[in-house]
């Protein structure tokens, strides 16, 4: 591998970082949405949680925890992208 490819990769490898960080951003701002449904369902009356209300906000907590669980497998993904890139520059 030359020195231009290698700068070419440097470059990819920055711009995955910064990718890597805005994910781990759009990840807190998922929890923090999360965290305020749940407390907006544990702050409701019995009878609402156990209505529709409650079912669609229960609903949401659920759906949004789903999408939160997809971000463990992108820094896996990251961190494997981050190895193969290494390899290739050597």
């Amino acid at each position: 591998m030359n020195n231009a490819r290698r700068k070419q990769i440097a470059s990819i490898r920055a711009r995955l970082e910064a990718l890597q960080a805005q994910a781990e951003e759009i990840k807190s701002d998922l929890e923090t949405v999360r965290d305020e449904e749940q407390d907006a369902f544990d702050n409701m009356p019995e009878s609402l949680q156990d209505g529709e209300r409650g079912e669609k906000a229960q609903a949401a907590i659920d759906a949004l925890d789903e999408a939160d669980s997809g971000f463990c497998g992108l820094n896996d993904a990251f961190d494997e992208i981050y190895t193969a890139l290494e390899q290739a520059a050597e």
